[in-house]
């Protein structure tokens, strides 16, 4: 095992700031490559690129998966990276840092010399951001897309999934074929921002996840009547947004009922209608998304929170409906991959404490195929989906240093 081996930070850096200006909103510093997008298809070119520089076998598959091969040993592969896409206006890192930390955790191997005992694949994943509703690119990897799902996924602004990827020139009915075969890959490793503050509270330069928690991410429809805000008594309303700010005040009460200490309830995106200073109105839909660490949590919340919804619509005198766009469970990562990623920090003399991931990953997708693991770094007061998402350099170096390593270990090496 060559302990002394360590990636070129000159170079990732360079790539993270070359695939930075892709996309990139001249007014907020900001990226926006949301999947399936113009500026989204340009950065796995470019990323690409970048591999066949490496001299990697390069592919996409009918799901927008980018996959870079190193073809050596034998056997089924070790598959490093994590997403390529970004929400609207986001940071230079989410995803990205794990795809190009990957990339260059294979060159340092190469340049090195070393001899894997089987093939290591660099993976860039399509739509882990959750576009349309989930992580299209794992989920078509594992082989939990149907065609139903395909045909109909939708925005939060209507375009479906399917028109998005034909206006790309791709046939969304090659998806299907994105599975890979049981077996095929032997372990799965990520690298990614923490998008919290624990790490850099703590001073620690990584952690190593011990489990991610899962989510449910619901479209929730109040209807009532729009009516002149003038003319209308306060007790013959039909308000929807009274019904909406109604539920989201006992969103504490719930949490306090169902939930634990690590749950998470989110009302990120609300619509009025007709929106009008003058109107009552008479259409709300928002966003619910709640998170734990333990499914039957997860079910705990969501039976709640179904029933207070019910509630304040009869309160109110609304009619509703909960469309779920997702359900993601809770996934424990891989208990060999953890005691391999301890082993790898401990010979680099990295403080890399255990730790939980409230957000989703492409982990806990591939995880249901593959043994895998997951690496975070500190993020600089916590910020992610924001332009002023980062991560100190050498917090970089440490956590790509461990993806390496930890690597090099799972290959054989």
């Amino acid at each position: 095992m060559p302990d002394g081996l360590r990636i070129d930070l000159a170079r990732l850096r360079a790539d993270l700031e070359a695939l930075g200006r892709i996309g990139r909103n001249p007014d907020t510093g900001g990226l926006d490559r949301v999947s399936f997008s113009d500026a989204d298809m340009e950065g796995r070119r470019h990323v690409q690129g970048l591999m066949e520089e490496a001299g990697l076998e390069t592919s996409m598959d009918g799901a927008g998966n980018l996959s870079g091969r190193w073809n050596v040993g034998k056997g089924p592969v070790v598959m490093l990276g994590s997403h390529l896409d970004t929400v609207p206006d986001g940071g230079m890192l989410d995803g990205a840092l794990g795809v190009l930390a990957a990339l260059e955790a294979v060159r340092t191997m190469k340049e090195a010399g070393l001899a894997p005992a089987c093939p290591i694949e660099v993976i860039a994943t399509s739509e882990e951001e959750g576009r349309f509703g989930g992580m299209f690119g794992a989920q078509a990897l594992a082989g939990t897309v149907t065609p139903e799902w395909l045909e109909t996924a939708r925005d939060d602004g209507g375009t479906r999934l399917a028109d998005a990827m034909r206006a790309q020139g791709m046939d969304p009915r090659k998806a299907l074929d994105a599975k890979r075969p049981e077996g095929s890959i032997a372990a799965f490793l990520e690298l990614h921002i923490e998008q919290g503050p624990v790490l850099e509270q703590t001073g620690k330069p990584a952690g190593i996840v011990t489990g991610i928690s899962g989510v449910f991410n619901w479209t929730i429809r109040l209807t009532g009547e729009a009516n002149h805000s003038g003319t209308t008594p306060m007790d013959m309303r039909r308000d929807a947004f009274q019904g909406l700010a109604d539920f989201a005040r006992q969103i504490p009460e719930l949490i306090a009922e169902s939930g634990s200490n690590v749950s998470r309830l989110t009302i990120g995106k609300v619509s009025l209608e007709p929106d009008f200073p003058h109107t009552v109105p008479g259409r709300a839909e928002f966003t619910l998304v709640a998170r734990d660490i333990d499914e039957a949590v997860m079910q705990a919340l969501a039976d709640g929170a179904r029933r207070r919804i019910a509630e304040v619509a009869a309160r109110h005198r609304l009619d509703h409906e909960i469309v779920e766009t997702s359900w993601l469970p809770p996934f424990p990562c891989d208990g060999s991959v953890i005691a391999t990623l301890q082993a790898a920090a401990r010979s680099l003399g990295l403080d890399a404490p255990l730790m939980p991931s409230g957000a989703g990953h492409d982990t806990q997708v591939l995880g249901a195929i593959a043994p895998a693991g997951l690496i975070f770094v500190p993020s600089v007061a916590g910020i992610s989906h924001a332009p002023g998402e980062f991560t100190e350099w050498k917090d970089i170096e440490a956590g790509a240093n461990l993806m390496l390593h930890g690597a090099m270990r799972l290959a054989g090496l």
